[in-house]
């Protein structure tokens, strides 16, 4: 079951008796076990029927005698164990997975770790409850989350937006969501987000990015590249030489597998290379620009510069310094 389709369930009060929730997403987890503390007893009900317990303070004899109590004026009772990853011989729980109460709530959840499914606890759970596995979103799945959660809040976003916040964000949901939260309470509901609001109401420069510098390097435009990298040497907290690096080493693999690509149409590039199909046509104008062999020497250099951002083979050149050199070389 999706993260969607447990939302969408719960809203409709079709409710589990065990929720198990796992992964290194915590972002999932958090918004799952938050909606079932928050809605499916009433603030009366709340007193008498949930219950929150931590991982490093029960046992699984504890949670099963909570889990085995029926509610008191109420057709539910909610239990949640949270950091439930730091309980030893979690899968002592399997008795209760066997046989769970249909009045009881029990939600876990199981942060940066994952039960091996193959096993009788998880395939339990499965049977008689949710068992969800929370992954981890990667830089380059970021922007189609982005415009999924705006959808779901009925605002939509044009994809250069998109792109600023998830090269500026990086691939932390909660500090994504908090921002999109905070955007969308200024904009009237059905806005199209674009960079100007970005840089209005989260304050990332719409001309001094790292998607704008991708841009530039695409284009070959040295005086544009100079310019955002003196920008960016000016703004350090804000743009840090790995962060650059990564960005930049994204944006040019993507540019070297379109170069191996027998099915060049648009469809195919967005899907291969996962990036909306707004863009693909920036990635072809750039592929005309660099070659195979120019690409796999870039990749090299900026593998050469995330190791000097980290101190090696770098004696005192400043993260200024070495982004400008970095520039230099890629655009020579």
């Amino acid at each position: 079951m999706t993260f969607e389709e447990i939302i969408s369930n719960l809203k409709k009060k079709i409710y589990h008796p065990i929720y198990f929730l796992m992964g290194e997403e915590t972002y999932f987890i958090d918004k799952i076990s938050d909606y079932i503390s928050d809605n499916v007893l009433t603030d009366a009900e709340k007193g008498f029927n949930q219950t929150i317990l931590y991982g490093k303070d029960t046992e699984p004899h504890n949670i099963i005698a909570n889990a085995r109590r029926f509610p008191m004026m109420s057709n539910h009772q909610v239990i949640v164990v949270r950091e439930a990853q730091n309980i030893k011989k979690i899968e002592e729980l399997e008795s209760y997975a066997k046989n769970p109460l249909n009045s009881t709530i029990l939600v876990i959840n199981y942060k940066y770790k994952t039960l091996d499914k193959r096993k009788t606890f998880p395939k339990l759970i499965d049977q008689k409850g949710v068992l969800f596995e929370a992954k981890k979103i990667y830089d380059n799945q970021l922007p189609a989350w982005i415009i999924s959660y705006l959808k779901n809040q009925n605002y939509t976003i044009a994809p250069q937006a998109a792109a600023m916040l998830s090269e500026y964000l990086g691939a932390d949901l909660s500090k994504v969501a908090n921002e999109l939260d905070k955007l969308i309470i200024s904009l009237p509901a059905g806005t199209q987000i674009t960079p100007d609001h970005i840089e209005k109401n989260i304050g990332i420069s719409k001309e001094f990015n790292v998607y704008e510098l991708q841009n530039a390097l695409g284009e070959r435009n040295l005086l544009k590249a100079n310019r955002i990298v003196n920008y960016f040497g000016a703004n350090p907290s804000n743009n840090a030489v790995p962060q650059v690096v990564s960005g930049l080493f994204s944006y040019f693999s993507k540019i070297l597998n379109y170069h191996f690509l027998e099915d060049k149409s648009q469809n195919n590039v967005a899907s291969v290379l996962q990036v909306h199909p707004f863009f693909v046509k920036t990635y072809v104008a750039a592929a005309k620009n660099y070659n195979i062999k120019k690409l796999v020497e870039i990749i090299s250099i900026l593998r050469e510069y995330d190791m000097k951002s980290k101190g090696w083979g770098n004696v005192s050149a400043s993260p200024a310094d070495l982004q400008r050199e970095m520039i230099y070389r890629i655009l020579h």
